[in-house]
């Protein structure tokens, strides 16, 4: 399910990007532009999928030890980038839209087609590789990958894009945001106690206490519901002693973060 969630946010924000550019570019009455930003679109798009492939050539052969190692690594790095970018959109995302149109006003006239096709690229390209990244991890957490999740993930921030860029006056893109802010943020604890867990096995980190409890007979993580709460939460029904604390200090973390965000928000 988290496979939606990752490609509906990615998905989101590409589309959000180019219907800022076409929109833009069709109030400056520069229609010619836009073959640019279609190209910069498709030139992205290859280059997202041969980094993926690329991606998956290089780091996708690991076995044992240097499989549990480069697992970890990759589930903490993109557990740390999946709410420093929450944080940074929570921080920026009213000025998106600004700092887009301000930069094609920036570009010269004389390289405006390149520009604005490198704009479109270059934004386009970060979200692939984002969502590459942030897909490895999810597919080391619950070690599969679901395609129709993933699709229905594309589909979905196409069609929510698509309707912004139309000007549906009962989209409300900001909850969205919000909404799907608050489950990347609970799935990025949850890969982060994850990636804690493949060091554990790989035997870099101490174990302390091997199983706290195990409650696998009440809900077992290999059945259809424990695995669904496992790949978005990082459920485990039998975790260490680590696991615990770094995911409960890891929500409170959260807690603490929004409280503070809260209270800043209310004074402003």
């Amino acid at each position: 399910m988290e496979e939606f969630i990752i490609v509906f946010r990615e998905s989101l924000e590409a589309v959000l990007v180019v219907s800022i550019v076409i929109g833009y570019l069709v109030k400056i009455k520069k229609l010619k532009l836009l073959r640019f930003v279609y190209l910069g679109v498709f030139l992205a798009l290859l280059g997202s999928v041969a980094g993926a492939i690329g991606f998956y050539q290089l780091f996708g052969n690991f076995t044992g030890t240097a499989e549990q190692i480069f697992e970890g690594i990759t589930m903490l790095f993109s557990s740390v980038l999946i709410f420093y970018l929450i944080v940074w959109m929570a921080n920026k995302k009213n000025q998106a839209s600004l700092a887009l149109k301000t930069q094609i006003q920036n570009i010269s006239t004389s390289n405006e087609k390149l520009g604005i096709m490198f704009l479109v690229f270059m934004s386009i390209l970060r979200e692939g590789i984002e969502t590459t990244l942030f897909l490895n991890a999810s597919i080391s957490s619950q070690n599969g990958f679901s395609l129709i999740y993933a699709s229905f993930g594309i589909i979905a921030g196409i069609a929510v894009g698509y309707g912004a860029y139309l000007g549906f006056r009962g989209l409300n893109l900001k909850y969205l945001f919000n909404i799907s802010s608050a489950l990347l943020a609970l799935f990025a604890v949850g890969l982060f106690t994850r990636g804690i867990h493949e060091f554990q096995e790989a035997q870099i980190l101490p174990v302390y206490i091997e199983h706290i409890w195990d409650i696998s007979y009440i809900l077992d993580e290999n059945s259809f519901a424990g695995g669904v709460i496992k790949s978005m939460f990082g459920y485990n029904a039998n975790p260490s002693l680590m696991e615990v604390l770094v995911y409960c200090g890891s929500i409170f973390f959260l807690f603490i973060f929004y409280s503070k965000k809260q209270m800043v928000s209310k004074k402003i």
